[in-house]
């Protein structure tokens, strides 16, 4: 008799989790983007050139480090912000300057951004700068078509040339 209750205390505890378990797995319906819409992602992980050029050492800087130190280069660190421009249609969407990671400064810098537009054909410019000064370093163009519900995801490999759309 014990069993039979215990089983019907289960049953009753169970039924009505499971039950919301189902409801919500289901309902409330999430749609990744609106009717109509594309969606552009901007995920850029990259190392900058460094901030400044190695110099060589004197003799008598030399002298003062203690052997196992004297390299005879001396290279800082730090690396340079990275600046990113995305241009969509004509018109800058994306301009984001981002500092380099790690206590001394001399990590990746990171920028995403999520950018939904409209469905259809777009010309798109993305820029790269990872030095100090100058222009831009980096450029592509690009005529897209984006249909609706697809994502665009731009992308930076600085060994493959520079900047990849991927669709």
């Amino acid at each position: 008799m014990k069993n039979v209750l215990r089983y019907l205390a289960q049953a009753l505890l169970y039924v009505p989790l499971m039950a919301i378990i189902g409801y919500f797995s289901t309902s409330p319906a999430y749609h990744h983007l609106a009717p109509g819409q594309a969606l552009i992602r901007l995920s850029i992980s990259h190392a900058a050139q460094r901030k400044a050029e190695c110099r060589e050492r004197t003799p008598e800087e030399l002298a003062k480090l203690s052997p196992n130190m004297r390299a005879p280069l001396d290279c800082p660190r730090e690396r340079a912000p990275v600046t990113v421009e995305l241009d969509l249609d004509g018109q800058r969407v994306v301009q984001a300057v981002a500092p380099p990671s790690g206590l001394t400064r001399d990590g990746a810098s990171t920028i995403y951004r999520r950018l939904p537009v409209a469905a259809g054909t777009h010309h798109i410019v993305a820029r790269l700068k990872d030095h100090v000064g100058g222009d831009f370093n980096y450029v592509r163009e690009a005529e897209l078509e984006l249909r609706p519900g697809r994502v665009l995801v731009i992308d930076f490999h600085a060994a493959k040339g520079g900047f990849e759309f991927e669709m």
